[in-house]
């Protein structure tokens, strides 16, 4: 037991990996390079000290496209990071990574068939908060509660979970670096507010346009504000 906790303490206590976790606190994901960057090592450096956190169940990678992200394993990490936040040696040396500069797209689009950036990370984190939907590992389940919201606008789970897809995913969020529904609930639930015009497709282009009346019943059902 001793020798495991001095090996975490080690982790945890090199320079460089303490200004990476500190970088994931804001529970977004990152790239090697990124955290590269923040922790002012090189990329190759960083890519070394992120496997070792990996190993240790501190951190997991989830692939999006070509890239690979970094974020805690769970949230008992994370909390562990915070509350030894106060005792990194930082030395004013750590870098913090902007986050993207919301456009039109990285604001509102489609990510395949379901809605992505800055509104479909809320309305998903929105889902949980309400008690709709609850997450667990890489997929969310749905509630009791959430089934009977979803079957007000025409959703019906059980249909949903017969289709040979995915029923409710995770899927990671490039611009907002956080998850967002993905799956058949989350393609219906575009559906549902594309035909309620709460949203628009733009022409040419994954932007989605949220109407006004789009945000006064995300507002209105979800407590969302977009």
């Amino acid at each position: 037991m001793e020798n495991q906790f001095s090996q975490i303490a080690a982790l945890i206590g090199d320079k460089a990996r303490s200004v990476m976790l500190w970088n994931l606190l804001d529970g977004r994901a990152y790239t090697a390079t990124e955290l590269s960057v923040c922790a002012g090592i090189s990329p190759q450096s960083a890519s070394n000290h992120l496997a070792k956190l990996v190993e240790a169940d501190i951190l997991s990678i989830s692939k999006q496209g070509r890239h690979r992200y970094y974020t805690f394993k769970n949230d008992a990490v994370a909390q562990v990071v915070e509350s030894m936040a106060s005792l990194l040696p930082l030395n004013g040396e750590g870098k913090m990574i902007s986050k993207p500069v919301l456009s039109g797209i990285t604001y509102a689009r489609t990510c395949y068939d379901h809605a992505a950036g800055r509104l479909g990370v809320g309305i998903t984190e929105s889902l949980i908060a309400n008690g709709m939907l609850e997450a667990s590992d890489k997929i969310y389940e749905l509630t009791e509660k959430g089934s009977e919201w979803f079957s007000t606008f025409g959703i019906n789970a059980e249909d949903l979970k017969q289709q040979k897809r995915s029923f409710a995913h995770q899927c990671l969020d490039w611009s907002e670096r956080k998850p967002h529904l993905a799956g058949a609930l989350g393609a219906s639930m575009l559906n549902i507010m594309l035909q309620n015009d709460w949203v628009r497709k733009k022409q040419n282009t994954r932007e989605l346009l949220i109407t006004p009346k789009g945000k006064l019943k995300l507002n209105d059902l979800l407590k969302l504000e977009i």
